[in-house]
This record gives structure tokens, C-alpha cells and sequence, in this order.
């Protein structure tokens, strides 16, 4: 019983310094590349936002709206030159790029800049496309924190250079869904990367992008 006891304890530890482990290592990966300012940016050719959807149960989601705000503040200082909004199209009825292309223009940008990548289901396969299809080797990331962090990650263990804008976040109270799910999204992102070498769920033709 005393031996059971001391493997189940090992095995706690063991999962726990996996957790904790796999949570610091974006962080560790994102250093001197997250900015918050966009005249500290570094030029670069391509912009990537990660989707979201627009509204939550009726009510507008922050999430999407800042990143969203982010994107046109990226746009206008002249840093980017072309922008993929990457999401979720699953249904003919929830189709995450089409809204971000639709709110970017409804702000000013011009629609032959922006190019949609329907097959952004998560974050892994937003970032692995933006190389394999997209032809990226350099990318800045534009969502919150968290994400940026995690994308810039994976976005190293697939051989790119990636930066990240950080939009504005949402307040505790809002966002602690989401910052509790970060915990197990990350730990699968290291997962992915380290052990079970997961490849994007779809990937397809090449894509040029806007000259």
C-alpha cells in the first residue's frame, strides 16, 4: 500500500511539474518578442490575427472586438503590408475569418489587403499554415497576451520568426474561462510539439499572398 502511495504521489508530481513546466516555456520563448507599442515594432511583411468569434450568447466579445482594434492600429502605422485573418469556418453559419475580414473593413482597411485562412481551427494550425501554405518564414502574431505567447512558441519549433502586437485583454472576471483553459492549451501545445508532432487538421494548395 506504502509503495502504491508513493508512485500515485510521484506521478502527481510528476504531471504537476509538466503543467507548470509547459505554461513557463511560452513565456520563456516569447521574450524581447511581444510589444504592446506599435512604434516599437519591427517592420514586417505579414500580419496573421487569430480568430475568435464576434459574440458570445448575444453579446459582443471583447476578445474579438480588441484584437480586431489591434489589427487597425498595426495596419496604420505602416508596419504590415498584408493581413491573414486565420479562424474557424466549420459551418456555413459560424465563419470566424469572413467576420474578422468584414469588421477590418468596416474600420478602414482596404479588402484586397486582407486575405482569409478558413482553416485556422487552433492556434497550432493557424501558425503551421501561415508557413506551409501562406509561405511565411516571418510573421507577426496579433492577439491577446496569452495567445501571442503560445503561437510564438510553436511558431519557433516550426522554424519561423514571429513576433507579436498584444491587443488590450479583457478585465479578470471575463476572461477566467478562458485564462483557465490557457493552463491545458498550453500543455497540449508542448505536447504537440515535443511528443505527439501534430500537423494541422487541414492543409491543401499553396496560397500567394497580395504582392
Amino acid at each position: 500500500m506504502r509503495r502504491l502511495f508513493v508512485v500515485a504521489l510521484l506521478g502527481i508530481l510528476l504531471a504537476a511539474g509538466i503543467v507548470v513546466y509547459a505554461n513557463i516555456t511560452p513565456v520563456w520563448a516569447s521574450r524581447g518578442r511581444l510589444f504592446t507599442e506599435v512604434a516599437d515594432l519591427p517592420k514586417t511583411k505579414v500580419g496573421l490575427v487569430f480568430g475568435t468569434t464576434d459574440r458570445i450568447e448575444g453579446r459582443e466579445n471583447l476578445y474579438f472586438r480588441y484584437r480586431m482594434d489591434a489589427a487597425m492600429k498595426v495596419w496604420e502605422s505602416g508596419k504590415i503590408q498584408t493581413l491573414i485573418v486565420s479562424g474557424d469556418n466549420r459551418t456555413q453559419y459560424y465563419n470566424e475569418p469572413e467576420k474578422m475580414r468584414q469588421a477590418l473593413v468596416e474600420r478602414g482597411l482596404p479588402a484586397n489587403r486582407i486575405v482569409c485562412d478558413y482553416a485556422g481551427l487552433r492556434t497550432l494550425d493557424s501558425v503551421v499554415r501561415a508557413k506551409e501554405i501562406f509561405g511565411l518564414r516571418s510573421v507577426l502574431f496579433i492577439s491577446q497576451r496569452f495567445q501571442n505567447e503560445r503561437a510564438i512558441y510553436l511558431a519557433k519549433a516550426h522554424g519561423m520568426d514571429a513576433y507579436g502586437f498584444n491587443a488590450e485583454d479583457v478585465n479578470a472576471q471575463t476572461g477566467m474561462k478562458t485564462n483557465i483553459r490557457e493552463i491545458g492549451a498550453r500543455v497540449k501545445m508542448w505536447l504537440d510539439v515535443n511528443f505527439l508532432k501534430t500537423r494541422p487538421k487541414h492543409l491543401g494548395e499553396k496560397v500567394d499572398l497580395p504582392k
